[in-house]
């Protein structure tokens, strides 16, 4: 498939691209019958879409409607899906987005119904690739105040959102990219979730995790951690301002050590996981009382 973004409606091409990413995510069983959702960026003012209530890994080019940004159709013979202004928010707040994909991936779907936020600085690939994931508050699918739930945790790069109670959005330059995210979660809530059967998950140390970043950086990823100066690298802070309500609590889980946001230095106090300073210190205390109790 073709990750270039081309313009056009009618463009054949682009919507052969919708159904072939709607097939990925039915036979990855991330949409059970008619679930989710597909969209691309075709032009200024147009995005071709999915229709409703149509099984997304049976669908056909001519079943693809296209609307303008403020989600009315001027195209397509099916009716567009309702949760199109999910993607159209997304896209009027990032330009950068071309594509957008809605569904309910199993794995990643059950954090979202436990309200459960997931955890970062635990795997390389979820750090470069997608960084924290935010959990959008839950509002009845299909509105405009569905869509506007995302809006405050578009900022600094974030390509991924958890949908609470409801399932997942992800975005990108192009409908792979997109996809890819989806994947990308699913598989990450999988080894969360068999880890937590093992009895444990471990962190990255302070240094591993800034490491990460800068390959992050070199590899020209975009991440909120990069913005936020007092943001913690891995306690689901940099989206704190977005959270009208309670922030999610991490419970399922040991939450993650405490380390200073990457635009400040590295924290020189000892971590659970990276002490060794600590540790020469507590020997030679240890040391020095004992030689006073022994009167030397």
């Amino acid at each position: 498939m073709s990750n270039q973004w081309n313009s056009g409606i009618h463009d054949r091409n682009l919507k052969e691209e919708i159904c072939e990413i709607g097939r990925r995510v039915y036979n990855k069983g991330f949409a059970a019958a008619n679930d989710g959702n597909i969209s691309i960026r075709v032009g200024e003012n147009e995005v071709l879409c999915s229709p409703t209530m149509i099984c997304k890994g049976f669908m056909k080019p001519e079943d693809i409607c296209a609307v303008d940004l403020d989600g009315n159709q001027i195209a397509g013979t099916r009716k567009r899906t309702s949760e199109i202004l999910l993607h159209l928010a997304i896209m009027k707040e990032r330009p950068d987005v071309k594509a957008v994909v809605h569904c309910h991936p199993p794995h990643a779907t059950a954090f979202a119904v436990a309200r459960e936020p997931i955890p970062q600085c635990v795997l390389p690939e979820v750090e470069v690739f997608m960084g924290e994931v935010p959990m959008a508050p839950y509002e009845t699918p299909g509105g405009q105040k569905f869509a506007d739930t995302v809006v405050p945790f578009l900022k600094g790069g974030t390509n991924t959102i958890i949908l609470t109670g409801h399932g997942t959005v992800t975005f990108g330059k192009s409908l792979e990219d997109a996809y890819w995210k989806t994947e990308i979660l699913d598989a990450y809530c999988k080894i969360l979730l068999l880890s937590k059967q093992m009895g444990r998950i471990n962190y990255f140390t302070e240094t591993e995790t800034r490491e990460l970043l800068e390959l992050k950086q070199k590899l020209g990823f975009d991440d909120p951690r990069f913005h936020v100066e007092d943001c913690d690298l891995c306690g689901n802070s940099a989206f704190r301002d977005g959270y009208k309500e309670g922030i999610p609590q991490q419970t399922a889980f040991e939450p993650a050590p405490s380390y200073p946001g990457y635009l400040q230095k590295p924290s020189t106090q000892p971590t659970p996981t990276n002490n060794g300073n600590h540790s020469e210190q507590l020997v030679k205390a240890i040391t020095e009382q004992v030689m006073s109790a022994l009167g030397q």
